[in-house]
Order: C-alpha cells, then sequence, then structure tokens
C-alpha cells in the first residue's frame, strides 16, 4: 500500500508539508486519559491569548481553503474546528482511544490529523483533485459524490475518505473497536510547517509506542520524495 499526493497538489501548494504514520496492533482497550490532559492543556494555554482562527497554522488552512474556492468560515480545517468545539465546551468528545490522542495532538498543534482505518482502504490512499465520480460516505450513511476539482483522499476504488482536503473524513474508513492497523496523516501550510510536522509526527510516534505494542512506521514527505509506501 502507499500513500502520496498528487503532482497537481504539489504544483499548487508548495509550502505544504505532511507527516504520515502507519500504525499495527491498535485496540480500543487502553487509557488516554492522561495524554489527552497534556495535550489540552497545551492548546487552553495557545487560546488563552489567541482565538483559533488567529493562529499561523489555522490562517494558513484559510488561505489554502479560499484558494480551492471555499468559504474559510463555512468550511473549516479539521483542526479548527475541533479548537472551535475545544474553546466553546472545554474539552473534546470521547471516542476512541486513538481518536481521543490524535484529536488532542491536533488541537495541541492546531494541525489537523487524520486516521484511517487500513481495512476499509483499497490498494492505496492519494490526495488529489476529484474527477466527479468518487464515492463519499457520510458517517450517517448517505452516499455523496465530491464535484470534479474538490480536493479528496482517493482511494484504487474510486472511494473518497475524505471532502474538502482536510474538512470531514469518511465513515467508510473511520477508526472503530475493530480496527487495528491504521493510517494516520497529518498536513501543515503555514512557515514552520517543517519543524512542526516533524514534532508532530514524532510526538505521535512515541505516544502509540508507549500506548499500544504494535509496530509503527513514519515519514516525512516532499516534492522529491512525495510516496509513502507501507
Amino acid at each position: 500500500m502507499r500513500f502520496q499526493h498528487s503532482s497537481d497538489i504539489w504544483r499548487d501548494f508548495p509550502e505544504l508539508v505532511p507527516g504520515v504514520l502507519v500504525a499495527k496492533g491498535i485496540t480500543a482497550d487502553v487509557s488516554v486519559d492522561d495524554q489527552v490532559a497534556r495535550f489540552a492543556e497545551l492548546a487552553a494555554k495557545r487560546l488563552a491569548t489567541s482565538s483559533e482562527g488567529e493562529l499561523p497554522e489555522i490562517q494558513a488552512w484559510r488561505r489554502a481553503f479560499s484558494k480551492m474556492g471555499l468559504k474559510p468560515t463555512q468550511y473549516r480545517c479539521a483542526s479548527e474546528s475541533l479548537l472551535r468545539r475545544f474553546r466553546k465546551e472545554g474539552a473534546l468528545p470521547r471516542l476512541h482511544p486513538l481518536i481521543d490522542l490524535c484529536n488532542a495532538v491536533s488541537i495541541a498543534y492546531a494541525v489537523p490529523v487524520a486516521v484511517f482505518d487500513l481495512s476499509k482502504i483499497s490498494r492505496y490512499v492519494e490526495v488529489r483533485y476529484a474527477a466527479g465520480d468518487e464515492a463519499y460516505l457520510t458517517f450517517s450513511g448517505e452516499t455523496e459524490h465530491p464535484p470534479p476539482g474538490e480536493v479528496v483522499f482517493a482511494d484504487a476504488e474510486g472511494r473518497a475518505h475524505a471532502r474538502r482536503w482536510t474538512n470531514r473524513q469518511s465513515g467508510h474508513s473511520a477508526v472503530r473497536d475493530t480496527t487495528t492497523d491504521v493510517l494516520i496523516v497529518a498536513e501543515a501550510l503555514h512557515d514552520t510547517a517543517g519543524a512542526d510536522v516533524e514534532r508532530l509526527t514524532a510526538t505521535v510516534a512515541d505516544e502509540l509506542a508507549a500506548l499500544w505494542t504494535g509496530a509503527s512506521k513514519t515519514a516525512i514527505l516532499t516534492p522529491s520524495a512525495p510516496r509513502f509506501e507501507f
């Protein structure tokens, strides 16, 4: 299997820095309370002096959404949505230990972190512009077809595992209690994205190693090395 961004995405967003990680042996029977509290505290400290919309990480994604023809205050990247909810409610919903951990890391770094169940993906995931015939399954069970030109996470069978790039993931490959092997993707576009994504990816790898016994593999992708094989 492999993960990559299309050459068109790299051409149009040369500032992109993706960090990717594959992990095996994930289970739903661990506690991440301490980890979630630690990362939530980091997010709270940043929000104490700035709103989520003022953070450079979020501003960069807002510019990208505008470039894609989307209204940034209507369609938000996943990390901005999580930060907004965290600021308003003081906590995030608890869904699954791995998702809870990655959501907490996401708000601490203000960077979108996507998690996919590898058993639901066919051969590869490519972040690319939609052709218009991809199928996206919502969490409520409805099937949508992203319009041509929308940025999607597509696999070999034409499934869209995310819509509007970092806006919303698909219910098809969402992590559940039966999930064991996952692909984790963090993407950033701000000025210090290189150092921040590298640190974020290493942090997630360290946390996974401490919580689960399965093997993991990480990479930071670039235009000259855009493919992650696993």
